[in-house]
């Protein structure tokens, strides 16, 4: 009965322990357990020391880089400072890595002498490459189709690549981009196809998740009309024109001689009247002198004489009323004409 009250008693104590202990904070930790920088930059861990420690040491890429106490720090190297923060928390250290290269990529090791032990960190390290839009300035004519390339070289992860035309993105269907390894770095190209509308500035930017703005290279893309087609639009528009005026002079030479026409038959016809009226007046005002009455002949009518008087030779009259017949020879008459 002794023995298993004193058992009990130590299952409980031992839990105890166990509980206080997962309640205590962690006596040491370093943060951030995965750290991505650009080639250049600087990159910087915080370790946290709960209590008293005596010796901090860091090795980056497997090699010892720095040393420090509490008091002191015993550096390999001048691209390797820490310090202790005193104006923060004096418990944090801050480790940083100056002037980061990517031989320095990799683990980083923070040990604490005593009961504390070792934690490790991953730093990955990123390069910024170039760009460059290959060809220059592209002058094409007007609806066309412009092709332009995008060399990039020498860039950490593979980039992320986009296009911009006057500064707005492009689709991403309108372009292609692949990449391939060069030794441990990265080249890509891509290639984009736009159809030539106006002039226009196309720009082609790579970017990394580290860089705080993307590289870009950026050309013209120069537009010039389509002769043959604006030469066409010329000529349809100039036959079309002929057309018309033709037309219009087909209509105004045929109204011009219809009014002609009506002119001439108008005058023809006032000529006309004024011809039969003239007849008119002269067959009512002159006097046939050779009038011979129904039955009767006569010889042809004499030359005019000196005195203005036709001479007519032997006539026979007949007087109806006397019913006589004269013989007079010949008669002076004098010919008279009435207008």
């Amino acid at each position: 009965m002794t023995v298993s009250w004193k058992l009990g008693a130590s299952f409980f104590h031992l839990c105890a322990l166990l509980c206080a202990a997962e309640a205590l904070p962690e006596q040491f930790q370093l943060l951030p357990l995965n750290l991505t920088v650009l080639q250049g930059s600087t990159a910087q861990l915080n370790a946290t020391v709960q209590g008293k420690w005596k010796v901090m040491t860091w090795k980056v890429g497997g090699l010892l880089v720095l040393t420090l106490t509490p008091e002191s720090v015993i550096s390999s190297s001048d691209g390797f400072s820490a310090s202790v923060c005193s104006s923060c928390d004096p418990s944090r250290v801050e480790f940083t890595i100056h002037n980061t290269t990517r031989s320095e990529a990799g683990k980083i090791i923070c040990t604490v002498q005593g009961d504390y032990g070792e934690k490790e960190a991953q730093l990955y390290v990123q390069e910024s490459g170039t760009v460059s839009i290959t060809g220059g300035n592209v002058t094409v004519k007007q609806d066309q189709q412009a092709e332009f390339k995008c060399v990039m070289t020498a860039w950490l992860p593979t980039p992320t690549v986009t296009w911009t035309l006057n500064n707005t993105p492009v689709k991403s269907s309108l372009y292609n981009t692949t990449s391939l390894a060069d030794g441990d770095s990265f080249n890509s190209i891509s290639i984009l196809k736009i159809q030539a509308v106006s002039n226009t500035v196309v720009a082609c930017l790579a970017t990394v998740s580290t860089l705080t703005s993307p590289v870009s290279s950026s050309v013209h893309l120069v537009v010039v009309p389509d002769w043959t087609v604006l030469i066409a639009v010329v000529v349809s528009i100039g036959g079309f024109a002929l057309l018309v005026l033709l037309i219009i002079g087909i209509v105004f030479c045929y109204k011009r001689r219809k009014e002609k026409e009506t002119s001439y038959q108008d005058e023809m016809r006032r000529v006309q009247t004024q011809s039969q009226l003239s007849a008119a007046g002269q067959r009512q005002g002159q006097v046939n002198q050779a009038y011979v009455v129904e039955g009767q002949t006569s010889a042809a009518p004499s030359e005019l004489n000196d005195s203005g008087f036709y001479q007519i030779p032997d006539l026979v009259i007949h007087n109806q009323a006397e019913n006589t017949v004269c013989d007079s020879g010949f008669v002076k008459h004098r010919h008279v004409t009435i207008v």
